[in-house]
């Protein structure tokens, strides 16, 4: 009797011990058939109502394929732009330039900003390995905020300007500038900004980050 139990409680172990395996390797395999059949996949197209996301329905495969972000031709024209302050390099002053009132108001020499390029190209000061990463093929857009009290005029046109220029269109879903109660005029920024994304303007009635000031 005792030898009759035992073979069972042997069999037992041995069931869950591979179970255990199988637990293991199926993860495994799904992903190596996912991997070997990845250019086999299709998606599926399907009508949603009105109003429902953007007429068509993907499979759950489809979020895994990965693409280069790059726009090569915008990379290449920053490439050929030459000016002071292109490339990043530092603005020439001349003795006239050098005043001191220039960086009151903005903490930065708002003159030197004034005659920079509002799309000033920039290095890629990017690690050499980050440079050829691929990401997921589709991703969520986002709303970009920007605060800002009493900022200089120019350096907060190039700030969006640098965001459309060097964000692919599809992953910006709106642009909404917060004005902290700003003193100095700045509401015409709502007007003259026109660019391919949305932008929304909202002025405080009262000043929230002055604690830090």
């Amino acid at each position: 009797m005792h030898f009759f139990f035992m073979i069972i409680f042997l069999l037992f172990l041995l069931k869950v011990k591979i179970n255990f395996v199988l637990n293991l390797l199926y993860p495994l395999v799904i992903f190596l058939y996912l991997k070997t059949h990845e250019d086999k996949r299709h998606r599926v197209y399907q009508t949603f109502p009105l109003g429902l996301g953007d007429g068509q329905f993907y499979s759950w495969t489809d979020g895994l394929r990965r693409k280069d972000w790059h726009d090569y031709e915008s990379i290449q024209k920053e490439a050929m732009r030459s000016g002071k302050g292109e490339h990043g390099k530092p603005y020439p002053l001349t003795e006239e330039d050098h005043d001191d009132s220039a960086y009151k108001e903005n903490g930065f020499n708002i003159f030197v900003s004034n005659n920079i390029a509002l799309e000033r190209s920039l290095p890629d000061i990017r690690h050499a390995n980050c440079k050829h990463k691929m990401y997921l093929e589709r991703l969520p857009n986002t709303s970009i905020i920007i605060p800002f009290h009493n900022e200089g005029w120019t350096s907060l046109l190039r700030t969006i300007h640098s965001i459309i220029n060097r964000t692919p269109e599809s992953l910006i879903a709106e642009i909404i500038l917060v004005d902290d109660f700003s003193d100095r005029g700045s509401a015409k920024m709502a007007s003259s900004v026109n660019d391919p994304v949305p932008i929304r303007w909202h002025k405080m009635l009262s000043r929230l980050c002055s604690s830090l000031d």
